[in-house]
């Protein structure tokens, strides 16, 4: 049964009533998918990049059951979320808050970051949803502080970039300490790679496996195009140039390395364009005064690197700019999630340097399409295309050789080999030792 609309999924009056309150009537792919199963008590493993309502789809079930099941007394939490980082928990427990916001349900964060005092709270009064950090949530495991018993429902959140963050060991030293639970939900951008299901497999319990693969239809909201450069200096000269059209009205700008990215801000001050950044060494107060400006739209220009922006969910970023090409095509499509988000347009322009074009080819195979290249007429570049033996891409006469080396060992396959009338009339018999034959 296609699920069309949220009264449809047997949800209870008052969440029907919070998704009114935010304009949302039908489900997402993701959301049709993976909230009856979920309702059902069963364990959920699913897939789905970020921007296509995976949220809603772990945290309306993890209400649901809280609401069908009220408890008679307080107690500690009953569902934990872990999140990889502080942003993407603030931003979980802000959305469950909303989607709570008609009942009594109470929703607490636990985070690196925050002073042990101001957590001291979600130790001493009744919580129902706990959303928190590992490292931080371990910590009070160990001391004791934080009760697991009473954990009915635990979900991991973007589980692939907790294990790429080293996360693996403590959310399996978490899990076994909320060993009592009768549900596990795990969501991923992609379940991709041996790691992820590797990881399922020892988290999860006969999981019904969801992939919602909105990506395909996701990605045709956002516009792809890439613009070719000589230098870093071209490179430069075409983002700000791009920064500066009318259309480009908040944008995120992805380098690879840190020292990229105060270079870049740098770069973008001397041409007038004001912008705020992130970066994995950043202090939790910078980061957040960074994010907070990039919300009120003080700013709108925000240069990151790929594990500062991790978990990062900034309404209406309208550009996404490869300013460096990312190493693998998992991680352009988390990057280019950042915009063309509930059901929005978004567009994603790479800049790429002769030594990307490898790169380029890698991602094109991966997303089973070729991204178009684009010139600005007064910035075109000075040097030629890479050819296809410096992109990957066999070249004709590479091809050619390919057939006739293969046309060969054909015909050679197909030359009949003499054999002898007594050696094909032995073949599978097992010769006679001396002294049998004797």
């Amino acid at each position: 049964m296609t699920v069309t609309n949220f009264s449809e999924l047997e949800l209870d009056e008052r969440l029907i009533e919070a998704l009114t309150d935010k304009g949302y009537s039908r489900p997402t792919a993701i959301q049709a998918e993976a909230i009856p199963p979920a309702m059902d008590g069963r364990d959920v493993l699913g897939s789905a990049p970020t921007g296509t309502g995976k949220t809603a789809a772990f945290l309306l079930p993890a209400l649901q059951h809280l609401l069908d099941f009220p408890r008679k007394k307080s107690g500690p939490p009953r569902v934990l979320i872990l999140t990889p980082t502080r942003e993407l928990a603030m931003q979980v427990a802000d959305q469950a808050r909303e989607l709570a916001a008609h009942t009594d349900l109470d929703i607490a964060t636990i985070t690196g970051g925050v002073a042990y005092m101001n957590h001291a709270e979600v130790f001493s009064e009744n919580q129902d949803i706990v959303v928190a950090t590992t490292g931080r949530l371990l910590q009070y495991i160990k001391e004791e502080n934080f009760d697991c018993r009473a954990i009915e429902t635990l979900i991991l959140d973007e589980a692939d970039r907790m294990l790429d963050m080293g996360f693996a060991q403590d959310i399996e030293t978490i899990s076994a300490e909320a060993r009592w639970r009768k549900q596990t939900l795990l969501f991923s951008a992609t379940l991709e790679g041996e790691a992820i299901r590797e990881f399922a497999e020892r988290i999860l319990t006969e999981p019904v496996e969801i992939e919602a693969d909105p990506s395909r239809r996701e990605r045709k909201k956002i516009l792809q195009w890439y613009y070719r450069a000589d230098d870093l200096k071209h490179k430069t000269a075409l983002l700000c140039h791009l920064l500066k059209q009318e259309d480009v009205t908040k944008s995120v700008i992805f380098v690879r390395k840190r020292e990229r990215v105060h270079e870049l801000v740098a770069l973008l001050r001397e041409a007038g364009i004001n912008s705020c950044y992130l970066e994995g060494e950043m202090v939790q107060v910078k980061r957040t005064e960074a994010v907070k400006r990039m919300v009120e739209d003080r700013v709108n220009v925000l240069v990151a690197t790929d594990i500062a922006a991790r978990g990062l969910d900034i309404n209406d970023i309208s550009h996404v700019f490869n300013f460096d090409i990312p190493l693998t095509a998992d991680t352009y499509l988390h990057r280019i999630g950042r915009t063309g988000r509930a059901g929005r347009k978004g567009t994603a322009i790479s800049l790429v340097e002769a030594h990307d074009h490898l790169l380029l080819g890698k991602i094109e195979r991966y997303l089973d399409q070729p991204l178009k290249s684009r010139v600005i007429d007064e910035l075109r570049p000075t040097t030629k295309a890479p050819s296809a033996k410096t992109t990957g891409k066999p070249s004709k006469k590479v091809l050619a050789k390919r057939k006739e080396k293969q046309k060969q060992e054909n015909e050679k396959s197909k030359v009949k080999v003499k054999v002898r009338h007594r050696d094909s009339k032995n073949v599978g018999k097992r010769r006679k030792s001396s002294t049998e034959a004797s």
